[in-house]
């Protein structure tokens, strides 16, 4: 009689190394009581964002001096592939698209998009194209307009690449030419004047985009379509405050994520320390707000849901640690479930199925 393959759950958080920590940690997941055991750490500089290939064969990683690869193993750990110079200063965003073909990163400090070639085997080749996002003067408060691409983020058809610039205030939607390796603006979203988008999340059915903002301190609901095929058309459906039943004030929105269910939103949020929980109407793509999970630390950098949405991990990046919450879906009062592990500057996290 055959027997059913098995999987394992690993979580990879990125780290700032310029104190003590190394680059890459990863660690195995316990599903059942939410806690993490370190496996190993894959020495790197700054990986300040990670993401995976979606057949789970790599990990990319930002670096000080450019973009990286690693080889995911069949028992999770990392294996160093190459690493390459992206054209300008440090990205801080990364993404690639399902086929493997190109990698995509947003860069903070120079306002620019940087469209990397996959070779075969997953590693970095060199760069297709790139675009420096431009300053637009001053905006009506007498502020300097200067470009910070914090996210980039494809669309579900992966037609598009959507660049939100929290300095100008906009998300730019580039048409991605995966012949000629080449981006070209196709439309601009703009977002409220001293709202600072900051993140972007596509819901699972691929009807809905959300931006949390970092000033506004809102989650920005848009529905998402493709007309004839060829147009992507962004509609802003509604605006909701991360800051509900609070009295905060200097708070910063951080991170956003959609539950595989697709049926609830959670959203970080600095200064308040908290993660937000939002319920999800999945017809209409409208949000609701449920609760927030104090996070018992400082600057919740991003967080991670575990697989069976009973655990919630929250990088406090400030108070260096990761700290795991139960998720109450009904009530919405998280409580601490495991011992804290302490880390210095925890920056990103992914969580990835392994199967065995």
């Amino acid at each position: 009689m055959a027997t059913k393959s098995k999987s394992k759950y690993l979580a990879y958080v990125g780290t700032y190394t310029h104190e003590k920590s190394l680059g890459i940690y990863v660690y195995d997941i316990e599903v059942e009581t939410g806690v993490l055991k370190f496996k190993e750490v894959a020495p790197i500089n700054n990986p300040s964002d990670i993401c995976s290939s979606k057949d789970k064969e790599i990990l990319y990683s930002i670096a000080d001096e450019g973009v990286a690869a690693f080889k995911i193993q069949k028992d999770g750990s990392l294996q160093f592939m190459n690493l390459e110079w992206i054209g300008g200063m440090r990205g801080c965003y990364i993404r690639s698209d399902s086929q493997r073909r190109y990698l995509f990163v947003g860069g903070y400090h120079d306002g620019r998009v940087t469209m990397m070639n996959l070779k075969e085997d997953g590693s970095i080749g060199t760069i297709a194209d790139g675009i420096f996002h431009q300053g637009v003067g001053k905006s009506v408060a007498d502020r300097p307009l200067i470009p910070h691409v914090n996210c980039v983020e494809l669309t579900p058809d992966e037609k598009f690449l959507c660049a939100i610039d929290s300095g100008l205030h906009q998300i730019k939607i580039y048409e991605i030419d995966y012949e000629r390796g080449r981006l070209r603006l196709a439309d601009i979203v703009r977002c409220q004047m001293g709202s600072y988008p900051h993140r972007m999340r596509f819901s699972r059915d691929g009807k809905n985009a959300y931006v949390v903002t970092e000033n506004s301190n809102e989650i920005l609901a848009y529905s998402y379509e493709l007309v004839d095929g060829k147009e992507p058309k962004f509609e802003l459906l509604q605006k909701v405050s991360m800051l509900q039943n609070t009295d905060a004030v200097a708070c910063t929105g951080t991170n956003i994520k959609i539950n595989m269910d697709d049926d609830m939103v959670y959203a970080s949020v600095d200064g308040l320390d908290a993660i937000c929980m939002f319920r999800r109407d999945i017809k209409t793509g409208l949000l609701e707000f449920v609760s927030h999970t104090y996070i018992s630390g400082d600057y919740p950098k991003s967080f991670a849901i575990l697989p069976g949405e009973k655990y919630i991990v929250s990088l406090n990046h400030d108070t260096n640690e990761i700290m795991t919450f139960t998720i109450d879906k009904k009530d919405g009062h998280g409580l601490m479930a495991a011992r804290p592990i302490s880390m210095e500057k925890p920056n990103s996290i992914i969580v990835l199925e392994i199967p065995q």
